[in-house]
């Protein structure tokens, strides 16, 4: 039988200033852990640690740009773009212009902070 998804789960984000996180399903919100589905928005100025996550990543940007850096270079992600990340890389996300960020955040399996494996402080 189909689930609802009546609400998504609030969930704590790392980097400053705070971006808000939904998670629609995962861990949280359907203790899932095939798969995670979360929606951000991001204000300007946000960035958060360097990360080298165990799973893969796919980012949809709905409004702004997201900033990525990785360990050969940057990329900007804009609205109606997306980037697929693999797990074992190497990227930092941060949203440097004005107007923040609205993105979609896939991972497989799910997000989970004890496989996230963000930079030191």
């Amino acid at each position: 039988m189909p689930t609802l998804i009546d609400k998504p789960a609030a969930i704590p984000a790392a980097g400053d200033p705070p971006k808000q996180i939904t998670e629609f399903a995962g861990r949280v919100a359907t203790r899932d852990s095939d798969v995670s589905v979360a929606r951000m928005v991001s204000p300007a100025g946000w960035k958060e640690p360097g990360q080298r996550p165990e799973f893969m990543e796919i980012t949809v940007v709905l409004r702004g740009a997201v900033h990525v850096e990785h360990e050969t270079g940057v990329l900007d992600v804009r609205a109606g773009q997306a980037l697929v990340t693999r797990p074992g890389e190497w990227v930092r996300y941060s949203t440097p212009e004005p107007g923040g960020a609205e993105y979609m955040a896939v991972c497989l399996p799910a997000f989970s902070p004890q496989t996230v494996h963000r930079d030191p402080a």
